[in-house]
């Protein structure tokens, strides 16, 4: 089990690293390309596509299994041992394809961090501005009319009222 979960956490590096390499270039595909379609049907030189870079799942899964079939076979010719087992073959196949998705959304959200960086810092300056100008209006003090008003209740002079007792005696409650 641990020969297996360190396999696997070694083909999602490896799916990452081929992932990255076809990238940036892909050659390979290229040859295999030109030597399997005639003209008319080969690549344009501007086409990025590789075995797994923007291609499908499926496409990807074929390619990987081929890849690993591959070193299954040489492996069992150079090593007598049967290392290559069932599980190991497939876990090697996920961890690769997991790593070549989790390339893919790195390399995707990279981008997208570089193209808004400009208009995230300019958002985040304009939220910052906001809060001043926010806490500003909390630290100013009321506005004239309100002081005004509150003058106007302080001085307002209080009619000669009766007391409660003087209103019970003229009622006839109280003696």
């Amino acid at each position: 089990m641990t020969l297996e979960l360190i396999i696997f956490v070694a083909a999602i590096l490896f799916g990452a690293l081929l992932y990255w390499r076809e990238s940036h270039s892909n050659t390979l595909y290229r040859f295999f390309n030109k030597l399997m379609y005639s003209k008319n049907l080969q690549m344009k030189p501007t086409d990025k596509t590789g075995f797994l870079y923007q291609q499908k799942f499926i496409v990807r899964l074929v390619f990987i299994g081929f890849l690993f079939l591959i070193g299954i076979v040489v492996t069992r010719f150079l090593i007598p041992i049967d290392i290559a087992t069932i599980s190991i073959f497939a876990s090697m196949i996920v961890g690769t394809i997991l790593g070549t998705y989790l390339a893919g959304f790195i390399f995707k959200s990279s981008e997208v961090i570089e193209q808004k960086s400009d208009s995230i810092e300019d958002l985040v300056q304009d939220t910052f501005e906001k809060g001043k100008d926010f806490i500003e209006d909390l630290k100013t003090e009321n506005p004239p009319v309100i002081k005004e008003a509150k003058k106007e209740i302080k001085n307002k002079p209080k009619p000669n009222e009766k007391s409660a007792r003087d209103r019970l005696k003229d009622k006839g409650y109280l003696k």
